[in-house]
């Protein structure tokens, strides 16, 4: 799709344009949809003696908790072609609030397992988030757009990992036992969440020049139908092995990140003999560098186009995953808890970066099916996550083989970078457009004003 007058400066400090609102409440809901997507997560110490979950059945809810976001992610993205990424989100945050309120009734792992897939598709705000940066934000800041709306959002997996036994911990002192402690803390997320889905819907707007259904009605959006209906759209990008390429990328970062989400809490817990808060904090720090680590992606992304358009994107992110494979595997060796810190944070830089540099190449991938392009991409994430899921769910491999399998996995999967190419003349156009969004400028894409 053609949209016009996009935002070729991010100026973090306002909320006047509608690129602005855009851009800061979709990373707001998408941070928020961690919440209550991983809100368990550094509680599952606790629930594991609440409820009597064996390893293997922890590791089944850990696949549940992304497994269907696979499905939902696919769905959600040509769902923002056809309504409109103001409507999607705001239906998604407000549904998606009463499985993960309703966890605290579960008192089995049947009941437990039920609601951690039904929460899962929240995890499909991460399409929409993209989806809604990649159509106000002009070529030459749109990959620092993406990588920074989305790193935002992921840092709430970090918070989560801190805040939630925080709050676990404050109603253990108002005198609430631990069986019901975790429960209630669930239903906090929860609320936020349905109330974040209709501020979403009262102060944001599908694209810059106004809602779908208004430019529709304007002649300057194509009808939803046709050529440009949701499966002709879906059709159009399946078809495109650099999309299902991207796919597995993503697999390799989104995917790992989702994956060290679950795992990293428990895992400090058990190996390093540390108490359900000091194991939490650490967790969050893995989170926490999606403060910038994912920023950083996208405007190499952004810079490394500069001078080397689509293919020098392309370069950047085989080189991201690389490293982060590399990373992974040394951390997996790691018996010290300082040095399994340490490297735990250059693993999670790169694969932070690395998801960053792939939505900085989705918006160019195909314009008139962006949707369903980003919803594609978005689902390997959690595809990835599924598989990983396997390795950490066997009673007779440990966290640490398992971590090495997947650096060496990540290693592999750098390598379909090497399908992604452009043509020639979408190569000169991008990089046409790129010059000529730089030039309106004025200056540097990131603005504090």
């Amino acid at each position: 799709m053609e949209i016009r007058n996009k935002a070729n400066r991010i100026r973090l400090f306002t909320l006047k344009t509608p690129q602005m609102r855009a851009f800061h409440f979709s990373w707001f809901a998408f941070h928020i949809c961690f919440f209550g997507w991983f809100g368990i997560a550094p509680l599952m110490a606790v629930v594991r003696d609440d409820l009597g979950l064996t390893k293997t059945q922890i590791g089944n809810t850990i696949i549940a908790s992304v497994a269907i976001t696979v499905i939902v992610r696919l769905a959600i993205g040509v769902l923002c072609d056809r309504i409109g990424p103001r409507r999607a989100y705001t239906w998604l945050l407000c549904l998606g609030s009463l499985p993960v309120m309703s966890i605290a009734l579960a008192d089995s792992f049947e009941a437990f397992f039920l609601a951690r897939l039904a929460i899962g598709a929240i995890g499909a705000s991460f399409v929409i988030t993209q989806y809604h940066t990649s159509i106000m934000f002009a070529p030459n800041v749109v990959g620092t757009a993406n990588a920074t709306s989305a790193g935002w959002g992921n840092l709430g997996g970090g918070t989560t990992q801190i805040l939630m036994p925080l709050i676990f911990s404050g109603l253990l002192m108002l005198g609430v036992n631990e069986a019901l402690g975790w429960r209630l803390a669930m239903v906090v997320p929860g609320v936020v969440l349905f109330l974040c889905g209709i501020a979403y819907y009262v102060f944001t707007q599908d694209a810059p020049d106004g809602n779908f259904d208004e430019l529709r009605a304007r002649g300057e959006l194509p009808p939803a139908s046709g050529e440009n209906g949701m499966g002709r759209s879906f059709a159009a990008a399946a078809k495109d092995i650099r999309v299902w390429a991207l796919f597995v990328v993503y697999a390799a970062c989104f995917g790992v990140e989702l994956t060290i989400n679950n795992i990293a809490a428990i895992y400090y817990f058990d190996n390093f003999d540390l108490t359900l808060a000091t194991a939490g904090l650490i967790a969050g720090l893995f989170g926490l560098m999606n403060l910038f680590a994912r920023t950083l992606g996208g405007v190499f992304s952004d810079l490394f186009a500069r001078n080397g358009g689509l293919k020098g994107r392309v370069r950047w992110l085989f080189f991201a995953m690389l490293c982060e494979g590399v990373a992974l595997m040394f951390f997996s060796q790691m018996q010290v808890l300082a040095l399994a810190i340490a490297i735990m944070l250059v693993f999670s830089l790169f694969v932070q970066m690395a998801e960053g540099a792939t939505f900085g190449i989705v918006p160019f991938v195909n314009k008139k099916a962006l949707g369903a392009v980003a919803g594609i991409v978005g689902a390997g994430g959690n595809a990835g996550a599924v598989a990983a899921g396997f390795l950490f769910r066997s009673e007779s491999l440990s966290y640490q083989q398992g971590l090495f399998y997947l650096g060496i996995a990540v290693v592999i999967a750098a390598l379909c970078t090497l399908v992604v190419r452009f043509s020639p003349e979408i190569e000169a156009e991008e990089t046409a457009a790129y010059r000529d969004a730089a030039g309106d400028s004025g200056s540097g894409a990131l603005s504090l004003r």
